[in-house]
């Protein structure tokens, strides 16, 4: 009895998905009718395998979407796992049989072409590089070697003759170097606008000095006058000089600067200020290849008392 009624309610489940077979759901109902009891599960089980598809079954849904995700997954290819693996200049990423990143020396023959002279470096092996791309990739091949320890970026351009730096020029140097400082600082001030180029603390800083009427213009200034002004308006020099500290401090930031983090500063400065090179080697008056914020701060003519590592950050 209760496969008979199993047996009806799925026949009518039939015909409900599919009322345009009615007729024929009705004359085969009476012609199982006499075969149901011998004949109960074949019937059963050929009914539920031609059962239609029922309409919309969240059930169904689900696992529809489901697999459909596993399709779209097995498409994507693996994932570069260089993307966000980050290599020093002149390495490029490589992945091993593990598919696990590695920084490996770039072949300097895979660097980009110059497009001119302008991207020319001299190397303190007074050679010329095509690219600084080029540079590093060769530095690169030479780590662990005392060429390799010795060579480093010295400027930008080709390489030319630096006429030596005599004592009198080199005590003009810092001169010319904080105020171009303090008027770098007003002119990021200035263009500020959205809050990229300076944090708020040092806005504050610089707003000061901005706002100041007593504030030395930008323009070519006398070595006289500029000595004059550092004299006068000596609490406008400390932030820049520490300012620029902050910028150069960055790999890592610890508080000393190697001759790698100077580049930036030293490599465009060099063939139009020609004791740019001595001034930075004096600064390191311990001689331990590295220069301390005090020793900075020294070479700028600011004071051991306002030497003050919060305003680096």
């Amino acid at each position: 009895m209760r496969v008979w009624i199993v047996f009806l309610l799925c026949l009518a489940g039939h015909a409900m998905a599919a009322p345009a077979e009615e007729v024929t759901a009705v004359e085969d109902l009476a012609m199982v009718e006499e075969e149901v009891v011998v004949e109960e599960e074949p019937v059963v089980e050929e009914i539920i395998v031609e059962e239609p598809e029922v309409g919309a079954n969240p059930v169904q849904i689900e696992v529809g979407d489901f697999d459909e995700a596993i399709e779209v997954v097995e498409d994507v290819p693996a994932e570069n796992v260089c993307l966000n693996h980050h290599c020093k200049k002149g390495k490029v990423c490589e992945v091993d049989e593990s598919n696990t990143p590695m920084c490996v020396c770039q072949d300097p023959s895979t660097c980009p072409v110059a497009e001119g002279e302008f991207e020319h470096v001299c190397g303190t092996d007074n050679k010329t590089y095509d690219t600084s791309c080029h540079f590093f990739a060769t530095k690169c091949t030479l780590e662990g070697t005392k060429k390799g320890h010795k060579l480093h970026l010295d400027y930008i351009g080709s390489c030319k003759y630096i006429e030596p730096c005599m004592d009198s020029e080199l005590n003009e140097f810092p001169l010319r170097m904080r105020d171009w400082l303090k008027n770098v600082l007003v002119t990021l001030y200035e263009r500020d606008e959205d809050n990229n180029l300076l944090t708020e603390k040092q806005k504050l800083r610089v707003k000061k000095i901005y706002e100041n009427e007593k504030r030395l213009q930008a323009g070519e200034h006398s070595l006289d006058l500029l000595a004059h002004d550092f004299e006068k308006n000596y609490n406008m020099y400390i932030f820049p000089v520490h300012w620029q500290f902050g910028q150069l401090d960055q790999h890592p930031v610890d508080g000393y600067l190697t001759h790698t983090e100077l580049s930036p500063l030293r490599a465009p400065l060099i063939p139009m200020e020609h004791c740019t090179t001595r001034f930075f080697e004096e600064c390191d008056a311990d001689n331990d290849k590295y220069i301390a914020l005090e020793e900075w701060a020294t070479c700028f003519g600011i004071k051991d008392q306002d030497v003050d590592k919060d305003l680096i950050i």
